[in-house]
């Protein structure tokens, strides 16, 4: 009997780990059954049986049955994704210097910093899968964007790239790119042009030609210096001759108006002592009265000193003539 008992509980223990299989098996299938996909991601349905090994139609967010065991969900990010090539460790995807190394029209050479900003489209996402799979970062927009910079960067001198040409650059490159990217199943959000640098050799070419550039500037603010000191010095130099002729013509003026009064005066005072003989002895007297120390008596003249004879007529000049 007790025999009996131990191989009674022996199947019982063994009915109920068959069941717990069981359980955990259909457990499995059930969530493999049933799918769900994130907002922010999209889904590739690779099937076992289907026709090209995947479903047209990829699974957009919410909850989806697919077939367990012979069908797997492949889910691709909707979110942007960036890739970054850059000169400085720890900026880009890869460690290192993986800056794009391109030739100018003028065969200098240039090195560019960039990062792509971009996404994938969720309507051609199987199309993506089953060309790229999860490799088209590395494989497809890496050599896409080295490949469109390095043909655009032939097009403009090196001084064109750094300074008057550069966003017409970054334009031609960002349109090249949302071009190409549609076509590969890719949406292009943006192109940011990081950074552009030379080779030693050529950077120290154009720090010498800035230094040369800064003297020249230097020179011709002195030349400009020494020619504003020399116009002021001249403008100065005119205003005081200006004004040396200003002063000399005012005296000339003066001098003519002075003499002009004067004639006018003694043409004034001739007409009066002609018509007032007495006026002459009156300026005769003034013109003695400071230095007169003669005390005048009555006389039967009335001068001490003879008064100018008014009546004398000039002694006509007699041409003589030699026999």
């Amino acid at each position: 009997m007790k025999n009996v008992g131990n191989v009674s509980v022996n199947r019982n223990a063994s009915r109920i780990f068959l069941i717990i299989v069981v359980l955990i098996v259909i457990i499995g299938l059930l969530s493999s059954t049933i799918i769900f996909v994130p907002p922010d991601e999209t889904g590739v349905v690779v099937s076992r049986i289907t026709q090209g090994g995947v479903r047209a139609e990829p699974l957009q967010s919410g909850l989806h049955f697919v077939f367990p065991l012979l069908e797997n969900v492949v889910k691709y990010s909707k979110s942007r994704q960036t890739y970054t090539m850059s000169a400085a460790t720890g900026e880009g995807q890869r460690s290192g210097d993986d800056s794009i190394r391109a030739r100018t029209k003028d065969g200098q050479e240039v090195f560019i910093d960039a990062s792509v900003i971009y996404a994938i489209n969720p309507t051609n996402v199987v199309n993506l899968h089953i060309q790229w799979q999860r490799r088209y970062g590395e494989e497809l927009v890496r050599p896409l964007v080295r490949g469109i910079i390095r043909d655009a960067a032939s097009q403009y001198g090196v001084e064109e790239i750094v300074s008057s040409k550069r966003v017409e650059l970054e334009a031609i490159i960002t349109k090249e790119l949302i071009s190409k990217m549609a076509e590969n199943d890719l949406i292009m959000e943006d192109f940011v042009l990081r950074d552009i640098h030379f080779s030693a050799e050529y950077a120290v070419a154009v720090e010498q030609k800035q230094i040369a550039e800064q003297q020249a500037l230097q020179a011709q603010f002195v030349v400009q210096s020494k020619k504003q000191e020399a116009e002021q010095a001249r403008q100065i130099a005119q205003g005081q001759a200006d004004a040396a002729v200003i002063a000399a013509k005012g005296a000339a003026e003066a001098r003519i108006l002075e003499a002009e009064a004067e004639a006018r005066a003694n043409e004034l005072l001739g007409l009066s002592i002609r018509n007032n003989p007495e006026l002459l002895s009156y300026i005769y007297i003034q013109k003695l009265s400071p230095g007169v120390q003669t005390i005048f008596i009555p006389t039967d003249n009335q001068f001490i000193l003879p008064l100018p004879d008014t009546n004398t007529q000039p002694t006509p000049n007699i041409p003589t003539t030699t026999p």
